[in-house]
């Protein structure tokens, strides 16, 4: 019982906290005169990826690498495939494949290097300083060029920070920004010591719960978000806000979890050989294997695929496109508990 009231008081500490600390920290920015552009690229985009990094560096710290690592993967997955279909299923919405094609294409090439990370098992605290700073310089050039160019891109994130119409006073801003810090620390270790019984309880592994349970709740201010501005018509801007936190989960919450607490995805449950390198099967090699698999892997190629099909070909995300998305993620769900016969290649796990 106390298993699933920590899970839930995660979830709400989680979206309350990520919502009040976005709303107090954008407000606090127009107050001192930063730009709608900077507000949209920065504060925004961090702002709703916070429960997510909070959450994985709680995991970190507790030794749970499965939650951590299954959290960021889940919830890009759950970004496009949940977030974008439940709000292209709420209300068809067109897109502009213009506006969207620079920070999809980063997009697309951050997980690529995600990938090639996950394959050599490299999270060490180097590679956690180069995301980092590639993450930096992605912003920074990002907000030269919206500056220059006056492009489609800058009036999407623009648009992404007039979503937050936060117009309180200075001290009341403070306020929510520091009960947000707050309210999503305290919801993030609720949540992975829910997550961790939960794991026990029903026995499966750490980075299946991370990937469901713990994504979907780090996931919900998208969620909401996305939603809201489906029903207004607005579902487009939230599209640019799943790109940018994507982004975010991959280069600053893995950077910044690899800085803090270098990590490796062995999975030391099975008799490891050392030194073995990683096979990206399940991912085996020999004795070793790897907490991400074939599947989790596929699914980030498949969410990806299935965005730039529907949203930069035909220019709309209509609802059988909303309802194709949560098909595959539901799919994926059930392929990670089992719930779903798969056929077993030789030579491959998981």
């Amino acid at each position: 019982m106390m298993m699933f009231v920590l899970i839930l008081a995660g979830f709400v500490l989680l979206f309350a906290g990520g919502e009040s600390l976005v709303r107090g920290s954008v407000g606090i920015a127009r107050k001192f005169g930063m730009s709608e552009l900077v507000i949209g690229l920065t504060l925004v985009g961090f702002g709703t990826s916070l429960p997510e990094m909070v959450t994985s560096l709680e995991a970190l710290s507790e030794g749970a690498v499965g939650l951590s690592i299954g959290n960021v993967i889940g919830s890009n997955v759950a970004n496009i495939l949940l977030v974008i279909g439940a709000a292209a299923l709420v209300k068809s919405f067109m897109t502009n494949p213009r506006a969207l094609a620079r920070d999809g294409l980063f997009m697309v090439a951050v997980t690529i290097v995600f990938a090639v990370v996950v394959w050599f098992d490299m999270f060490t605290r180097l590679t956690g300083i180069m995301f980092v700073l590639l993450l930096l310089a992605y912003l920074t050039g990002s907000i030269i060029l919206d500056r220059r160019a006056n492009s489609a891109a800058g009036g999407m994130h623009q648009g992404e920070a007039e979503e937050f119409d936060a117009d309180d006073p200075v001290w009341l801003s403070a306020v929510m920004t520091l009960a947000g810090i707050i309210g999503v620390i305290v919801g993030a270790k609720f949540l992975v010591s829910g997550g961790s019984d939960a794991a026990r309880l029903f026995g499966v592994s750490e980075t299946v719960i991370g990937i469901s349970i713990v994504a979907i709740g780090t996931s919900l201010p998208e969620l909401v978000t996305s939603v809201m501005a489906a029903r207004k018509g607005k579902a487009d801007v939230a599209l640019g806000n799943v790109l940018g936190s994507n982004v975010f989960n991959i280069l600053g919450i893995l950077g910044v979890s690899a800085i803090v607490f270098p990590f490796s995805l062995i999975d030391t449950s099975v008799a490891a050989v050392a030194g073995a390198p990683l096979e990206v099967a399940a991912m085996t090699f020999g004795e070793a294997r790897s907490l991400v698999t074939w599947t989790d892997m596929g699914a980030i190629g498949l969410s990806i695929f299935l965005l730039g099909l529907f949203a930069f070909t035909g220019r709309k995300l209509a609802r059988w496109e909303g309802a194709t998305l949560l098909g595959a993620y539901f799919l994926y769900i059930g392929l990670r508990f089992d719930m779903i016969p798969v056929i077993s290649i030789p030579g491959f796990g998981g």
